[in-house]
């Protein structure tokens, strides 16, 4: 339950439409839900304002599935990272919405779209090896209520791609630089802008 629904109930029960079992019922699995394998945290987006995301390495389907299924039912949007098609299509059962991301291995549903952000994040790679490690920011970003804007092999190896993309830089409010053979990018991204840039570092 996000901090936006729980004030909703709250509203609700101090008008009289909702009864004291009503919100006892809703609460009962605050802060987290015991599922045997996971603890599923349910105050994770009141505490940060976004859900906790699963990451899918090492659980099984079932678990993945699972877990989002807990989630599901008292927030709008769910991030399952890298995991794979099988966890896709338990969960989309589940929830019919599910998207599943082949580039990145991630599974996002997102019920809501509001936007929460001001303004655009840029996500940057230096080569095309980079892209998956990009997309799961992109996914991660629009889950999150985020506009974003993609610039893919700019690497500094060519100097005149980035610098053709300044205009655009310039318009984001974060840039996140994706890096692996070419970790100068950050750097010189850093030298054109005037926001924060975040570098993520790839293991190519």
């Amino acid at each position: 339950m996000d901090q936006q629904n729980l004030e909703a109930l709250l509203r609700r029960f101090q008008a009289g439409e909702a009864s004291l079992e009503d919100v006892l019922t809703r609460l009962k699995h605050l802060p987290f839900e015991n599922l045997g394998f996971a603890h599923v945290d349910h105050h994770r987006a009141i505490r940060q304002g976004f859900p906790e995301v699963i990451f899918g390495r090492g659980k099984t389907p079932e678990q993945i599935a699972g877990i989002a299924e807990k989630l599901l039912t008292r927030v709008s949007n769910v991030l399952v990272t890298r995991t794979d098609r099988a966890a896709f299509e338990l969960l989309q059962q589940i929830e019919a919405t599910a998207v599943f991301h082949e580039t990145c291995g991630a599974i996002s549903v997102i019920r809501d779209r509001t936007e929460h952000g001001k303004g655009s994040i840029a996500i940057v790679t230096a080569g095309t090896s980079d892209i998956p490690v990009a997309e799961e920011a992109a996914i991660t970003v629009e889950a999150m209520g985020n506009q974003f804007i993609k610039l893919f092999d700019v690497g500094v190896a060519g100097i005149h791609r980035i610098l053709s993309q300044r205009e655009l830089l310039q318009s984001a409010r974060v840039v996140i630089c994706v890096a692996g053979m070419e970790g100068a990018l950050p750097s010189v991204v850093g030298g054109l802008v005037s926001v924060p840039v975040i570098a993520v570092p790839t293991s190519i």
